[in-house]
């Protein structure tokens, strides 16, 4: 309790300094607002909005609980979370943050997945979306396609690795209770009929459906917004005022200490706040800092995801019981892990080996509505892989589990 009302009082003071800083900045206040404005509109409606309805929708149909059966061999044993975890997956890597989230919360409601497999999932679902790694960082800032394999090699594979890590958050915690008379494993049967109740389950229309899918996705998509623009004036207002300049200082120090660049201080900071500004700073260091040492930062950046996601994130996991902490530890070795990926991958796979010469979907780096096709099939690929691991792995149990049936026999 009393850690509450201390971070209450914080939080009233801080929007006190935020306003008075405001007032006393008015121009760079106004630029900066509507520059988040323009970043949600051109960047993240296009890219949050259709995933948003389009998975409620698949919620209400029972698609998710027939995925989830089918998923359930592949995920239970590897990140111990249910297979309607996998859909999830898929939907956050085509959409990105905050997708999984918005997805875990209403599988939260759905009693579809436990408290403890909620922080989980989230931990290791909520990434950066192809098209803003590619066409906005890669190809926007970096002005080099050939760096967007490095990067989501290590943006993706290190969240594979804090999935793994995430299994044993809560080892104790009672998995969600499978229901009775469910055969585990892959099997279209039971898939179909998860599917056919969980339909029959929700008595809605399919208008009704969409007017509800719309409207929730509407209200997420405002408070996405506002936050984009407040962390937006945020930065700017502290740029403009000075009081960045010490933060700098530190974080140039703590670079020093451990052997790095200085001049990577300011993208560090502004990605602290916001990922797009703090992306695209990381691209403008001066040319005398290696490029692989930018696009490890750039990589730490999109991984940790800015104050603004994680505000978004908590917002929305606020009425779920799921907890903020979990996650925040996540995206801290995430940050870590995606950015000593690329210093490991580099000799292997940078730009100057020219392994990713030809690297990605021309639609998939076009940010906006233009690439929305393409992120839609990125989707239907990875939930394709998932379930074609997800049958290999159900055949191989099945293979391992018959000889010692038939040596007890």
């Amino acid at each position: 309790m009393m850690l509450k009302k201390w971070g209450v009082l914080l939080l009233l003071i801080g929007l006190t300094l935020l306003f008075g800083l405001m007032l006393t900045y008015p121009d760079s206040s106004w630029k900066a607002a509507v520059r988040g404005l323009a970043i949600w509109w051109d960047v993240l409606f296009p890219s949050l909005f259709p995933f948003f309805v389009i998975s409620e929708m698949m919620l209400g149909f029972g698609i998710v609980h027939f995925l989830g059966m089918l998923l359930d061999p592949l995920m239970k044993p590897l990140f111990r979370i249910p297979g309607s975890g996998g859909f999830v997956a898929a939907m956050s890597l085509a959409s990105g943050y905050p997708v999984s989230a918005k997805l875990t919360s209403k599988l939260r409601e759905q009693q579809l997945i436990t408290r403890e497999e909620g922080e989980r999932l989230v931990a290791f679902t909520t990434t950066s979306d192809p098209i803003f790694l590619i066409g906005a960082v890669s190809v926007g800032f970096f002005h080099n396609p050939q760096l967007a394999g490095t990067l989501a090699a290590a943006h993706y594979g290190s969240s594979l690795l804090v999935g793994l890590l995430m299994r044993f958050h809560e080892p104790g915690a009672a998995p969600t209770p499978t229901a009775p008379g469910t055969r585990a494993g892959f099997s279209l049967r039971p898939a179909l009929k998860a599917m056919h109740e969980a339909r029959m389950g929700d008595d809605r229309s399919f208008g009704e459906q969409l007017r509800q899918a719309v409207i929730s996705a509407l209200q997420l998509m405002t408070v996405v917004g506002g936050l984009v623009v407040v962390f937006s004036v945020l930065l700017e207002v502290l740029s403009a005022s000075g009081l960045m300049t010490q933060l700098y200082e530190l974080i140039r120090q703590v670079l020093s200490l451990l052997h790095l660049p200085s001049a990577l201080a300011e993208p560090l900071v502004g990605g602290g706040f916001e990922v797009t500004l703090g992306a695209k700073a990381s691209a403008a260091v001066p040319a005398s800092v290696p490029l692989a040492f930018k696009a490890a930062a750039a990589a730490f950046i999109l991984s940790w995801a800015g104050l603004s996601v994680h505000a978004q994130i908590a917002s929305i996991l606020s009425g779920t019981g799921m907890r903020y902490f979990p996650f925040l530890l996540s995206r801290i070795i995430h940050a870590v892990l995606a950015a000593l990926l690329v210093l490991i991958l580099w000799p292997l796979t940078g730009p100057d080996t020219e392994v990713f010469l030809s690297f990605g979907d021309p639609l998939l780096s076009k940010p906006g509505w233009s690439g929305l096709p393409s992120a839609g099939l990125l989707m239907l690929q990875v939930l394709s892989l998932l379930l074609i691991l997800s049958f290999f792995i159900h055949l191989i149990q099945r293979l391992w589990n018959k000889p010692k049936a038939s040596k007890w026999k």
